[in-house]
């Protein structure tokens, strides 16, 4: 039996006055949307178009489109390898709940949705682009994405998620621009028609060491599917209005971030190959700077080899071969 790493929660509301906090992956959608001048106005219209998205999904008794508002807020979460105080910023999730105006009621919703990992810069940004530099043929290195996926375990298994989450998380993010999707007969009142692929995509295979399984459904309205990954069944595991929480909410980030592919302007086909060179699409009235976003996540990859991976190579290696998820 491997030690158990100490986790620490903290949450903060993420609104018009969010500033993000000195620890925050800046690579971060929320975080993202929160610097420079359009500050304010980004925050603000981003939320506006989650709460448009919602009331528009949950419909019924909702006659003039404005009975729900999303609260979202942001869960960081840090880990003490050796037990002395000594934190690292590991994960960053976000938590919605619902505000029922109608019944003056606030309804938990999912926590997950978005997924921010120091840890998965390094994987992606670092380790991989070293492993395959000079190589003629791409390729993973040894036990890829194992430590990751043990700490993210340890974390969802721990007291600590427990003891602040009643349910498993699930995180929705877009479908993989490198493989191909297939409308299926399947469909969800409110994610929709289910698409599947013929194989897993990099991301696919590394939120599966998460024990996070995955499903494609486009929601309503919708002009792509989503990728959400889960435990358990995602299907009646989650209500109606919990589910509706995570889609207003992704699928807005989505349409800032991928506009190619979230707010095109035709919709998926029966055999669906999304691309971010797609030419008709909408931009949203949101600033956003895709490319900086990119290099950043390099910077931050190099962070954590530096103040995480190296310092405790030998605790995280021994721990990592030696940890069983429950």
């Amino acid at each position: 039996m491997s030690k158990e790493f100490t986790f620490t929660i903290k949450r903060i509301s993420f609104d018009e006055n969010y500033h993000p906090a000195d620890s925050t992956r800046i690579t971060t959608n929320f975080a993202n949307l929160a610097r420079g001048e359009s500050r304010q106005d980004n925050l603000r219209n981003t939320l506006k178009m989650i709460n448009n998205r919602f009331n528009a999904l949950a419909h019924w008794d909702n006659p003039k489109a404005d009975r729900y508002a999303v609260e979202l807020e942001i869960i960081s979460v840090d880990i003490d390898i050796e037990g002395n105080g000594q934190t690292f910023p590991t994960i960053e999730i976000l938590k919605t709940n619902i505000i029922d105006h109608k019944n003056n009621q606030r309804i938990e919703g999912i926590v997950g949705n978005n997924f921010s990992s120091y840890v998965r810069d390094y994987d992606f940004s670092v380790l991989l682009l070293e492993h395959n530099k000079d190589k003629a043929e791409f390729s993973l290195p040894e036990n890829y994405g194992e430590l990751h996926g043990n700490i993210f375990n340890s974390f969802v298994n721990s007291n600590t998620y427990k003891n602040n989450f009643s349910k498993a998380p699930v995180i929705c993010l877009s479908v993989s621009s490198s493989k191909t999707y297939h409308q299926t007969a399947n469909q969800h009142p409110v994610l929709g028609v289910e698409y599947q692929q013929d194989e897993y995509s990099l991301t696919d295979e590394y939120f599966a060491k998460m024990g996070l399984q995955v499903r494609y459904f486009m929601p309503p309205n919708s002009v792509a599917p989503l990728a959400f990954y889960f435990r358990g069944d995602l299907l009646s595991e989650y209500t109606n209005l919990e589910l509706i929480s995570t889609i207003s909410t992704m699928e807005t980030f989505q349409k800032i971030y991928r506009p190619e592919i979230y707010n095109a302007n035709a919709v998926a086909g029966k055999s669906y190959r999304p691309s971010l060179k797609h030419q008709d699409y909408s931009l949203t009235r949101i600033v956003y700077d895709r490319e900086e976003r990119s290099q950043l996540a390099i910077k931050q990859g190099k962070f954590t080899e530096e103040q995480f991976i190296k310092p405790y190579k030998t605790i995280l290696e021994q721990w990592s071969s030696n940890y069983v998820a429950v």
